[in-house]
């Protein structure tokens, strides 16, 4: 298993120079970006069919245990302010329940038992999209997990570090991040886990644009729970909709500080007609826009 070997050119690295061996690390970082370039077209397979179970009202359960675990957390986390994903369509299952965020749970990877149990609690059903990261792909927690939601229905994705992994073999749509040895081994926190971290963030980007959760690169769908978000939530209507600071923060005001809404009564409709044009075009700014032009 490449994650878990030592490449031989790091033998010695304790004894190198401090700079020597923070050169060999961001050499590492730079070969996991490289790794994601490489299953760029996995990455575009898989959102192509997360969004398709999204757009029938399915969920994004993500699955994972230690590290692996908590970057899919992260990841699922991040969509609610970003792009005001609901909290009921996102399901987290780590081994070793909420605890393992913040300290590793003995032995909790190894129980298959607790993988199945975990997606049957969570109701997964074939609406739903599991994505299951494991850095060696051979975490019995989250291939149990993936091989559950599988069985019922649900579109399973694997990503893992090592080719010829169980949670490829396992998955619907498997994505491999070849990172090969890290310069620590066995410390997938490192290469492996900024490749999961970069193929994750594309993957649920993607997954949001294609729903119409972004407009010309702006992202429309924004929670603006503070003064920062709100901000640019003006600044966003300013420009999409080609008017000033102060009509920008009535129209805002009119539709509770939705962006998307806010453009179309910028444009002269009322909120309601708004929200209903958004509802005819499923969600897309772009699409409404054009019935009103």
């Amino acid at each position: 298993m490449s994650t878990e070997s030592i490449g031989a050119r790091y033998h010695g690295l304790d004894a190198w120079p401090s700079r020597d061996i923070l050169d060999v690390f961001i050499e590492g970082q730079m070969a996991a970006i490289a790794a994601v370039r490489a299953a760029a077209g996995q990455i575009e397979a898989a959102a192509e069919a997360v969004t398709a179970r999204m757009r029938s009202g399915g969920r994004l359960v993500y699955v994972g245990a230690g590290t692996s675990g908590r970057l899919a957390l992260l990841d699922g986390v991040e969509l609610m302010p970003t792009f005001d994903w609901p909290d009921d369509r996102v399901v987290y299952l780590i081994a070793g329940g909420e605890n393992a965020l913040i300290k590793a749970v003995e032995g909790a990877e190894d129980d298959r038992e607790a993988g199945k149990r975990d997606i049957i609690d969570a109701k997964v059903s074939a609406k739903d999209a599991v994505i299951a990261v494991a850095a060696s792909g051979t975490t019995p927690y989250t291939i149990a997990a993936l091989e559950t939601g599988r069985a019922a229905g649900a579109l399973g994705i694997g990503i893992a570090n090592n080719a010829s992994a169980p949670l490829l073999a396992a998955a619907e749509l498997p994505i491999l991040l070849d990172t090969g040895p890290e310069a620590i081994g066995g410390s997938t926190r490192m290469k492996a886990g900024t490749a999961q971290k970069a193929t994750l963030n594309l993957l649920s980007s993607l997954v949001m644009t294609r729903l119409g959760r972004v407009h010309d690169g702006y992202m429309v769908d924004l929670r603006a729970t503070n003064i920062k978000l709100k901000k640019r939530s003006e600044k966003m209507l300013m420009d999409i909709a080609g008017i000033g600071a102060e009509a920008a923060r009535d129209a805002l005001q009119r539709c509770n500080g939705r962006v998307k809404p806010a453009v179309l009564v910028a444009k002269g409709l009322t909120p309601d007609a708004a929200e209903k044009a958004l509802d005819a075009a499923g969600g897309s700014l772009r699409q409404a826009l054009k019935t009103i032009a």
